[in-house]
Order: C-alpha cells, then sequence, then structure tokens
C-alpha cells in the first residue's frame, strides 16, 4: 500500500507540473509555450474541438493551427462534438479519453454548465471506483492487524539469507496473509484501475477548449489563480486554500490506511506528504481553475469517503472484542446450567 501511494503522489505531481508533457503545448518562435494573456492559460496541440467561433481564444488557436494534431478546418466546435468528429489516434484516446470528453460536453449542455458537468462527471468516477477503493481499505485493515505478526517474521530471519530460510520465510508470511485475508494484489489493481482514469479524465479536460470559456461561482474557468491574483481577484487564494485543504486530509487518510513498519517509515511518509502538498499548491498557481475545482471537490471526496470507511473498519474491530466476551460468558453460563442439570440428574438416581 505504500508503494501504491508513492506511485500515485508521483503521477499527480507530474501530471500538475507538466500538463501530461510540455511536448503538448503550443510554443512561439523562441520555442516558449503560448499562453492567451486574459487568463495565462496555455494551449494544448491536441485539442479535440474549438472554442466558439470569433473569440480571442478560437482566433489564438487559429493563428496557430500549422502546430495543431487535427487539421484545424476538421476540427468541429466544441458545442457540436461526436465521437466521430475526429479520427483516434490510439486505443486509450478511443476508450477514455474522447469518452469523457464528450460525456462533460454533452452532460454540460444539458445542464447548462461545463464546471458544473467536469465536477459531476469526476465524483461519478468516484463512485463507480467505490467497490475497488473499499476492498482496497479493507485490505490495507487487515495488514495493519497482521503487521505486528510479519514484524516478528522480518525480526527472526533479518540475518538469516540462505536460500532456506528465505523460502521459510516466504512462507509464513504467506500464512499470515491468509490468516489475516490480505491479497497483496488488491492494492495493485486498485491502482491499475485509478490511474489511466485519472490520466484520461484530466486530458479530457485540456483538450476541451470550451470547458475555459464558462465561469463557475464567479471563476473564470480558464484563468489561472496566479493571473487571477494578478488582476486583483483575490478569490484565487481562497482556491489555493481549498486546494492545500482537499490534499492534505485526502493523501492523510490514504497514509492512516497505509500500515508503518517502523517510526522512520512513518516519518519519511509524513514528510512526502507536507512535499506533496507544498508541490501542488506551487503548480495549482499556473492551472486552470476548472481543474482547481475538480480538484478540490474530487479529493474532499476521498477524503471524506476514507473518514467513513476508517470509521467503519475501526468499529468492526472494536465490536469484534466485544462479540467474542459475550460467547465466553453466554459459554459460562451454559456449563453452568449444564453442571447444575447434571447434579440434579445424580441426585434423582
Amino acid at each position: 500500500m505504500k508503494n501504491k501511494f508513492k506511485v500515485f503522489a508521483l503521477v499527480c505531481v507530474l501530471l500538475l507540473t507538466s500538463g501530461c508533457g510540455t511536448s503538448n503545448y503550443i510554443k512561439d518562435d523562441e520555442g516558449n509555450i503560448v499562453e492567451f494573456e486574459e487568463t495565462g492559460q496555455m494551449l494544448q496541440k491536441d485539442i479535440l474541438c474549438l472554442p466558439e467561433e470569433n473569440s480571442e481564444l478560437y482566433k489564438l488557436y487559429e493563428e496557430n493551427k500549422d502546430q495543431l494534431k487535427y487539421d484545424f478546418e476538421d476540427l468541429p466546435s466544441c458545442s457540436d462534438y461526436s465521437l466521430s468528429s475526429t479520427k483516434s489516434s490510439g486505443l486509450w484516446e478511443f476508450l477514455f479519453v474522447k469518452p469523457l470528453a464528450f460525456l462533460i460536453l454533452k452532460l454540460g449542455n444539458l445542464i447548462g454548465n461545463l464546471g458544473v458537468s467536469l465536477i459531476l462527471i469526476g465524483l461519478a468516477i468516484r463512485l463507480i471506483l467505490l467497490p475497488f477503493t473499499i476492498k482496497s481499505s479493507r485490505q490495507s485493515f487487515n495488514m495493519r492487524k497482521a503487521q505486528p505478526e510479519i514484524e516478528k517474521i522480518e525480526r527472526k530471519y533479518r540475518d538469516r539469507t540462505d536460500n532456506e530460510s528465505l523460502m521459510a520465510k516466504s512462507q509464513e508470511t504467506m500464512m499470515v496473509y491468509k490468516k489475516y485475508k490480505v491479497n497483496p494484489m488488491v492494492g495493485c489493481l486498485m491502482a491499475l484501475i485509478q490511474i489511466p482514469l485519472f490520466f484520461a479524465f484530466l486530458q479530457a479536460i485540456y483538450r476541451t477548449p470550451a470547458i475555459y470559456e464558462e465561469t463557475l461561482f464567479g471563476f473564470d474557468l480558464g484563468m489561472t489563480p496566479m493571473v487571477g491574483i494578478g488582476q486583483g481577484n483575490y478569490l484565487y487564494i481562497l482556491l489555493l486554500i481549498l486546494i492545500a485543504i482537499s490534499t492534505y486530509f485526502s493523501f492523510r487518510q490514504t497514509m492512516t490506511q497505509t500500515p508503518q513498519s517502523t517510526p522512520e517509515a512513518a516519518k519519511q511518509m509524513k514528510i512526502m506528504l507536507y512535499v506533496m502538498l507544498v508541490i501542488v499548491v506551487y503548480a495549482s498557481l499556473t492551472l486552470p481553475t476548472a481543474l482547481a475545482f475538480y480538484w478540490i471537490v474530487t479529493y474532499a471526496f476521498i477524503a471524506i469517503q476514507n473518514i467513513i470507511i476508517n470509521m467503519i473498519n475501526n468499529r468492526s474491530l472494536t465490536n469484534k472484542p466485544r462479540k467474542k466476551k459475550e460467547e465466553k460468558k453466554k459459554e459460562k453460563i451454559k456449563d453452568k446450567l449444564v453442571k447444575k442439570e447434571g447434579m440434579k440428574y445424580g441426585k434423582n438416581n
């Protein structure tokens, strides 16, 4: 689970700091990334559809159409986008990116706001992943219960490196996993499912410029907090604070589910949490507000979800000793009754 957390955190950092790779951005003659001055939004080469015609953003894409992945003339407007509008460059785009972009646009047209649409679809993805999350969390919880026995095995075979000892260590470890119903592959499965969806959803957002032309709660979805603050709108500071809070509690809850073998490992995880927090907030300064809203709502959901799952798991742990005590009391009472009946039976004879 610790490795899963590290992998997921690394992917988040890469996505936030690179926007899925600087090679995907349109650049000027000097090699600098082209930005829309009004919002600070960086222009993507591989957009799936065009922003509103004759808008400033549309004109900027038109000026740099030679760098676009698809022919400018062949790109539909985002309001008319369909799955067949552009050819897919691969299976990844066909199965994940384009369908998600299509859903964001269609739901946005239905409810009247693309910002709300991407938030709802982001939450829907989390709900779809919820059964896997619960199972993974249960595995992590079981691993915590098994940890004392695992540590005992580690101490037992600490200085023994011969093949016979390694085989015995592996067998004893597997017996402990079996005893506590731990399957190490479940955590890997969750990462394999979650990370591709995370990638695909962010790509769908980046490649749909119409999202950045709308507003939500008074925020321009295409504007970066750095530009917003520079223009005197200090509400963007609130966005950064909310990003920090949602990230902190989400990652902290993930860490509480992760068993730590040593105090040093726990200290390293704590340091990594704060490093991640600083990187995420810093990177958010140059990311569109649309991604900020997605990040805040999604990670607030993850934090609340983990709190509830932890409460359920801890309650089940405290209930078991109570059940065992009640069972022992019942057994004692039953034994007394049996003995009493036996004594009566003996007197009657």
